[in-house]
């Protein structure tokens, strides 16, 4: 296969389908047969091999609700997760720019995991050494997978509501001219990737599904990049209403709470530099234990989730496809059903960002802190955290002084990182949105014609 220097455009991570026949027949071998082949950087998509979106809708003996909680699935990605996205988006809109110059630059990528896998992974593919910053106390499975891709560990003290001390490390490192962040937190093409290719995609996830349409969509920032899905969701259905999901033990967002958690990926103490908080309607509280609970019971609790009404080979099916942060991806989506009195034929939308490979330790963490997981115990947590979701710890951020002390939040995380009032107060503004939506059209044709001139 001859090297692919330049991989898809935004509109192809979309529609894989417009793509040559033969170079997605090659990718869609080359994500079974090598992962290291540098073709996979088409099968950055979450569609599957018949160009239909990788999702789940659960069923209401899972959830308790009559809507329809339909989860889009990013293990299906090449390095195992959806973050693997917007780290090829930020690379390639370097490249195309010339401001990441091949043989010159080392990347860096600030991570509290999967960001840092999909770094490390582009990085590889795309020739590039690679420098993943991140906490010193993530599951071990995510540092094997940084390095098993080539990517060079630096890491910071702490755990996953640390991750400030990344950001700091990391703009530390670049002063340095040789280095180049794929700094998730504050670049666009992170907004981009999700709003155009996560959006659209979740878009047509609901095709098909009750009435067709999005009634709420709900994710847990990490770097926010995921809940700018919601920003095109509510472009085609203004009624739908997004919530941001956030650790009760870190309620950041909701209440300034700044504590620690351990639901890997999400919770970071800060208020995002590309979270638009114009759009958050609001923000959910979701107790950490549950989720590594819940991810406990999907794993290994089959026969409680069919003492519940679940389907065997359903639940069978389900076991490898989601990490704690899509537990807490799906109990706030019950959550919001509940909160909006959501029914039949109405649709929740929302992500699991990766699968249970990367957390065999956080299981074997779990069983060490706990006399004991028998089945009587696994059904006693199903029930409690899946039914017994309520809909309570709903923040109602839609009224301006809300938004108002989101946006103070912003600029307390961010000024200090050198950005000007007059650039945060721009975000204020949706037009300044919309502007930064409207660089996939111009980012399309510079990746095209960059290819086109290999």
């Amino acid at each position: 296969m001859t090297r692919i220097p330049f991989g898809p455009t935004y509109d192809e991570m979309l529609h894989p389908e417009t793509l040559d026949a033969s170079l997605r027949s090659q990718a869609l071998a080359a994500l079974r047969e090598n992962e290291l082949d540098p073709i996979n950087l088409f099968n950055i998509t979450w569609k599957n091999s018949d160009n239909g979106v990788r999702k789940v809708v659960l069923p209401p003996a899972l959830t308790g609700v009559d809507a329809n909680i339909v989860v889009m699935l990013g293990y299906g990605f090449p390095s195992g997760s959806h973050k693997v996205g917007p780290a090829y988006s930020t690379l390639i809109e370097g490249l195309v720019d010339g401001e990441i110059v091949p043989g010159v630059h080392t990347i860096l990528g600030p991570s509290t995991g999967n960001f840092g896998i999909g770094t490390a992974y582009i990085s590889n593919l795309l020739g590039f050494k690679a420098i993943v910053i991140m906490p010193d106390n993530m599951s071990k499975e995510r540092y094997e997978r940084i390095q098993k891709y080539g990517g060079q560990l630096e890491l910071t003290p702490g755990s996953e509501s640390d991750v400030i001390l990344t950001l700091e490390r990391t703009h530390e490192m670049m002063k340095n001219p040789a280095y180049k962040a794929l700094a998730q937190f504050e670049l666009f093409p992170n907004y981009r990737f999700h709003r155009h290719v996560t959006g659209n995609s979740a878009i047509e996830a609901v095709q098909g599904v009750g009435n067709g349409r999005v009634a709420g969509f709900v994710s847990a920032p990490g770097s926010a990049g995921t809940l700018a899905a919601g920003d095109q969701i509510k472009a085609v259905f203004p009624e739908a209403k997004i919530g941001a999901l956030e650790p009760y033990e870190c309620s950041t967002l909701a209440n300034g709470g700044r504590g620690q958690h351990r639901i890997e990926g999400i919770g970071d103490k800060m208020c995002t530099l590309i979270h638009n908080v114009l759009t958050t309607d609001f923000i959910i509280l979701i107790r950490d234990e549950e989720t590594v609970q819940g991810l406990k019971v999907f794993r290994d609790g089959v026969e409680a989730l069919v003492q519940m009404g679940v389907d065997r080979d359903f639940a069978l099916s389900i076991r490898d496809w989601f990490g704690p942060s899509g537990i807490c991806n799906i109990l706030g989506a019950i959550k919001m059903a509940k909160f909006l009195r959501l029914g039949p034929g109405d649709n929740v939308v929302t992500v699991a960002t990766d699968g249970f490979d990367r957390y065999h330790s956080v299981m074997e963490d779990l069983d060490n802190r706990y006399l004991e997981t028998a089945p009587f115990v696994l059904e006693r947590w199903a029930k409690d955290i899946f039914l017994g979701a309520d809909d309570q710890q709903v923040f109602d951020v839609r009224r301006a002084d809300k938004k108002e002390r989101l946006f103070q939040q912003k600029e307390k995380d961010w000024l200090k990182f050198g950005y000007s009032i007059d650039f945060l107060n721009a975000m204020r503004e949706a037009g300044f949105w919309e502007d930064q939506y409207a660089k996939v059209k111009i980012y399309n044709e510079k990746i095209a014609a960059s290819r086109q001139k290999d």
